[in-house]
């Protein structure tokens, strides 16, 4: 049973068509309004949501399906102690498709392993959020026109920021794409990602503490916030959780064709004034997540047999 993970269970003909699709719904979408007419989608979201959960609910209801959401894992078996592949063997008999979000990694691959339907990562702790992926990569490819030939800025937290980790790995493999890994010291790219993503596919890159200074040479800035849950220390925290705060005066140096990413939700790392600039794509980015996760879920279902 075919099931994402990680955004390189997809391939780059795959994500292109996957884009193609998202784009034909935002152009067409009364062509999609009853495609999964009479499926379900369950929705078990063990860790705290607005925009993912959310978006693939209304991705499923605009597809016309029905939706069986967990939203609290303090409401369900796994409070009693029941294993996630228990959980997973329990939801197939419910659902046509499953998409988990977990903060343990590796916990939604082992639902996919568990489970007799699709399963989609909707992240799991510090490792992998592949449809925040699709949903950047839809984003950067309505908004540039392509994915290649890119010089891509990512800024803040590095190290824990598992959307960051997906992005990597997805832009990868266009060719032409540079990075610029902007963070402090101890929110810096593990070396595990430079060496199995960046280095392995001969990426260049640079890193640095400087955001000002990068932001002239970028056609994308992807910024993200300091995670807070992800702190075993409270002071350390605190002492880097306001360490860049893009504001209007910061961006007069950029150029006027770049795009400001951001998976939110933001804390005090981009300014609200920015909100007004012509280059904020964040809340772009948000509609665009439903799209994405339409062209997924569509997918997945027909590969399933079930469509």
């Amino acid at each position: 049973m075919r099931s994402v993970i990680r955004i390189a269970d997809l391939s780059v003909e795959e994500i292109a068509g996957l884009n193609a699709t998202a784009s034909d719904i935002i152009a067409h979408p009364k062509n999609y309004a009853e495609v999964c007419h009479g499926k379900k989608l369950a929705t078990l979201f063990f860790e705290p949501s607005t925009r993912t959960r959310l978006s693939f609910e209304a991705a499923m209801y605009d597809l016309g399906g029905h939706v069986l959401s967990v939203s609290d894992g303090n409401s369900s078996s796994a409070a009693k102690g029941e294993s996630v592949a228990d959980t997973a063997k329990t939801v197939s008999c419910y659902a046509d498709i499953i998409a988990m979000r977990h903060p343990k990694e590796g916990a939604p691959y082992v639902a996919s392993v568990n489970a007799s339907v699709p399963v989609i990562n909707a992240g799991d702790g510090g490792h992998n959020h592949p449809t925040q992926t699709l949903t950047d990569l839809l984003t950067i490819q309505r908004e540039k026109g392509h994915l290649d030939g890119l010089t891509i800025g990512v800024c803040g937290d590095l190290k824990f920021g598992r959307t960051v980790h997906s992005l990597l790995e997805a832009m990868s493999r266009y060719p032409g794409t540079r990075f610029v890994l902007i963070s402090p010291e101890e929110l810096k790219l593990p070396s595990y990602v430079k060496k199995d993503i960046l280095e392995a596919q001969g990426v260049p890159y640079i890193q640095t503490t400087d955001l000002e200074g990068s932001l002239p040479e970028l056609d994308a800035l992807y910024m993200t916030r300091v995670q807070r849950e992800r702190f075993f220390n409270e002071e350390d925290y605190l002492r880097l959780k306001d360490s860049y705060i893009l504001t209007p005066e910061r961006l007069r140096s950029a150029r006027q064709d770049m795009i400001i990413l951001h998976p939110l939700p933001r804390v005090n790392e981009i300014s609200l004034a920015v909100d007004a600039d012509p280059r904020a794509c964040y809340f772009k980015q948000v509609a665009n997540g439903k799209f994405a996760r339409m062209a997924l879920i569509l997918m997945l279902l027909k590969e399933a047999g079930t469509l």
